[in-house]
């Protein structure tokens, strides 16, 4: 089994409609921690990815050029440090899934470069309470599922699980990077909105792998 573009495109809508069912949520963290227009600008940029997809009169080739359509919309649409973040995220995850086809190592492949965009983009590490948290464990998740012999489904949804946990993960953390990093020891007990909406794309990403109903 492989994933495909049509995997890619309902990724993209999964996620659109995950970010929309969880945008006051998103806000709410990032108030508590932030300046609470997470849920807001993620929205609008995922509203502006699906209008595009839409618009497209050709439908994309490769998977990489679904997720450089994401990237370049996020980067233009989305405020504060998400839109760059997440906008190098999948731009450099594009890269990695230039073909029409994803194995399970390219499923890992285009998580790993995912991850490397963040943290280049970001220059933070896990532990410092941002969606590093969430990305780092679901990409070393797929690499040992993928190891271990699963397919592109089953590495997507451990990777999907493992973004959970680390999203989880964050609560208790004091951040050291970030708006949240400003209120130091205040900043424990939230979780970290990048963590928790990397956890639900991430989640997507798996969702839409899975056969239809």
């Amino acid at each position: 089994m492989t994933l495909d573009v049509a995997w890619a495109v309902g990724w993209v809508r999964a996620s659109a409609a995950a970010v929309l069912e969880h945008r006051d949520e998103l806000v709410e963290l990032d108030r508590q921690i932030g300046d609470g227009d997470h849920g807001e600008n993620l929205k609008r940029g995922f509203t502006a990815v699906v209008a595009k997809l839409d618009a497209l009169e050709e439908p994309p080739a490769t998977i990489g050029d679904v997720l450089k359509l994401v990237a370049t919309t996020l980067m233009s649409t989305v405020g504060g440090a998400a839109g760059p973040l997440y906008g190098t995220a999948y731009l450099r995850a594009a890269k990695a899934a230039a073909g029409p086809t994803l194995d399970s190592a390219g499923v890992v492949a285009l998580l790993e470069a995912g991850l490397d965009g963040i943290v280049a983009r970001g220059k933070a590490t896990t532990g410092e309470k941002t969606m590093v948290d969430a990305w780092s464990p679901a990409a070393e998740a797929a690499a040992k599922a993928a190891a271990d012999g699963a397919g592109p489904r089953e590495v997507l949804r451990a990777a999907a699980e493992a973004a959970a946990r680390g999203a989880g993960s964050t609560a208790p953390l004091v951040a050291t990077k970030g708006r949240a990093s400003y209120l130091g020891e205040r900043s424990a007990g939230h979780l970290d909105p990048g963590a928790r909406s990397s956890q639900l794309l991430l989640e997507a990403a798996a969702a839409a792998a899975e056969p239809a109903p």
